[in-house]
């Protein structure tokens, strides 16, 4: 079984056995969308991100790693 869910819940996020993030980027006249894997280190910080407002603080990473080993 496969499901992929598009979330801004950082709960949800941790639950997953994989991460994608997904952004866009304009050119002068054109965007462009695209999406990459987060590895461990990445996932941990965009978790983070999501736990804070704006930069992530300590106690929002600490808190990111403790989701994703729950």
């Amino acid at each position: 079984m496969q499901v992929i869910t598009i979330t801004h819940l950082p709960q949800m996020a941790s639950k997953g056995s994989n991460h994608l993030f997904v952004y866009k980027y304009d050119n002068k006249d054109k965007t462009t969308s695209s999406i990459k894997q987060l590895n461990k280190e990445e996932r941990i910080a965009e978790i983070a991100k999501m736990l804070s407002t704006g930069t992530p603080t300590e106690t929002a990473l600490k808190n990111a790693k403790e989701l994703l080993n729950a």
